[in-house]
């Protein structure tokens, strides 16, 4: 939108440190910060209308962070962290029944033994209570739309959105300008595919040499169940039906405390077939007779959605930048066999702080943070990568049955301290793997049943989403032909089933099909900037505080 001149320029404030992003790596970059030197002023912009908001994940989380962030955590009355890890589980599903695999075949690593089963939202509103605390501002409500640079290229800040402005984009009557936060660093955690990281990457190039990350579409659901049927701290992953072996994907159910059941599906975004809905396929999940009898007289709570890096260490970009650091989901340091992401990404926001507390001390700014680029890897986070990093590239290449006992050996191996594999390399980033529709099978799904099963829109409703319909739509079609003449003619449509929210969908009219988008329903997850057969859908902020308002997940 072009603001016209007569209107004020923006408000600036300015900072030692600013972080985009309230989710665990800005948060616990946050703490760090005030932790090495109390006199850092240091600012946390969160798009989401509160801390938590927008924080989606299992989550099973590795404490090793934590041990070192809050190492008193354990005795505190108020932490979220409650339900340790009682029994772990894993499961291959067939059409009819499942076989559960012996926990000593699997590495060690994928044991959850000394873990806990916690809502990931409420870590981080109780990290966000500790950080302001210690004196950080945390700014919910306010999406980062804009990286501000100096007069030498370097990044010197962000600029939060307009407020108030109208659907033709012009000023409404309670249009507000966005405030410019300016620092002396800047770490972006806005966590996977975000739209600033985006930009950053390529504006400096930060993925050259490197791989192209991958992801995949996590689909979560909260039940409270029959207290009966509910086992504190059983943590069941499992994998098979309903995909298929050449369909990348798998599933969790994590017991929490209060009779609560969190179930979740993962598809890997390199799946082929357009026809393909993981939302669909997550719904069929649950009616799997291993799974369906944990619900029986359950009552859904709540639903949520968001894309996942799956990319690991080859993938990782570079993650500095003059004035700046990626950190978190953002750099892509989610553990994929372990599905876990949170402890690497706390690690990740102590590191960058740590090196920039360093620099402020020595009188720097706006320069990279060479510190953070080598540190990481030869860390915790990067000996966590490197254990599993072929497990993604040998699941792609053989399959699921394949891949996963290639995998485990790999992962066996890593554990002695060698690889049979070396590093291999990941190919096709996820847009690119999508065949034509006449190539494919279609896909018949079941009508949900509004007991177990559920349809897109009474599923987003559980999500408490919201957005301010009177503005500018966020998602960007760069083409408008091309989503006609490829997209729909040649793909088949595929936006209408890989978006878990109902945000897209295709209606045929006299005239033929007109692409409709649905941006008020939008949950954050990103998977149509990822998995867009042409590139042609930009994923960009809309006003602050919209989106989903996820309570517990």
């Amino acid at each position: 939108m072009a603001i016209p001149a007569e209107l004020p320029d923006r408000e600036a404030m300015e900072f030692d440190v600013v972080i985009v992003g309230a989710g665990p790596a800005g948060l616990a970059a946050a703490i760090r910060l005030k932790q090495v030197d109390p006199d850092i002023t240091v600012v946390v912009v969160e798009k989401g209308s509160e801390v938590g908001a927008h924080i989606l994940s299992g989550a099973v989380i590795d404490p090793i962070a934590l041990d070192k962030l809050v190492p008193e955590w354990r005795q505190e009355d108020d932490t979220p962290m409650k339900t340790p890890v009682t029994e772990d589980q894993f499961l291959f599903l067939g059409p009819a029944g499942s076989v559960r695999l012996p926990n000593f075949l699997m590495p060690p690593l994928m044991s959850n033994h000394g873990n806990y089963v916690v809502s990931l939202g409420n870590v981080c509103r109780w990290l966000a209570a500790k950080a302001e605390a210690l004196g950080v501002e945390i700014y919910p409500g306010f999406a980062a739309a804009e990286v501000l640079f100096d007069e030498n290229g370097a990044v010197a800040g962000v600029a939060t959105g307009d407020m108030g402005v109208g659907r033709d984009g012009e000023p409404g009557p309670n249009f507000q300008r966005g405030m410019e936060l300016r620092g002396k660093y800047t770490l972006i955690g806005e966590g996977a595919r975000g739209s600033l990281a985006k930009q950053l990457i390529a504006s400096f190039g930060l993925a050259e040499g490197r791989e192209p990350q991958k992801y995949g579409l996590g689909i979560k659901e909260l039940w409270q169940v029959d207290p009966k049927l509910h086992k504190p701290g059983l943590v069941q992953h499992s994998f098979g039906w309903p995909l298929d072996f050449s369909t990348g994907g798998g599933s969790f159910l994590y017991h929490l405390e209060d009779n609560q059941v969190v179930v979740g599906f993962v598809v890997h975004l390199n799946y082929k077939n357009p026809n393909l809905s993981p939302f669909e396929e997550f719904q069929r999940f649950k009616t799997h007779p291993s799974i369906a009898p944990v619900f029986a007289g359950a009552k859904r709570l709540s639903y949520g959605a968001r894309a996942i890096t799956e990319g690991g260490l080859q993938s990782v970009p570079k993650l500095v930048f003059p004035g700046g650091a990626l950190i978190g989901c953002s750099a892509g340091f989610v553990n994929l066999p372990r599905i876990k992401g949170s402890h690497n990404a706390m690690l990740s926001g102590m590191e960058a702080a740590e090196n920039v507390a360093a620099a402020l001390a020595a009188g720097r700014s706006g320069d990279e943070l060479l510190g953070y680029e080598a540190n990481w890897r030869a860390g915790p986070i990067g000996k966590d990568l490197k254990k599993v990093r072929n497990v993604k590239p040998l699941w792609s290449k053989f399959g699921t049955l394949g891949g996963i006992l290639a995998g485990g050996i790999d992962m066996w191996a890593n554990t002695f301290g060698f690889t049979l594999f070396g590093t291999l390399k990941h190919g096709k980033p996820d847009f690119a793997t999508t065949k034509p529709a006449k190539d494919c099978k279609k896909i018949v799904y079941p009508k949900p049943d509004g007991v177990l099963t559920f349809d897109r829109l009474s599923s987003v409703f559980l999500s408490n989403t919201n957005h301010e319909e009177d503005q500018p739509i966020h998602l960007k079609v760069l083409d408008p032909a091309l989503q006609k003449t490829s997209e729909h003619d040649v793909y088949g449509g595929p936006s209408a089933r890989y978006c878990p929210a109902g945000v897209y969908e295709w209606v045929e009219e006299a005239s033929g099909p007109r692409f409709v988008i649905n941006a008020q329903n939008c949950v954050h997850c990103k998977t149509c900037d990822i998995k867009d057969p042409n590139q042609n859908i930009n994923w960009t902020t809309p006003e602050g505080a919209g989106g989903p308002n996820y309570p517990n997940m």
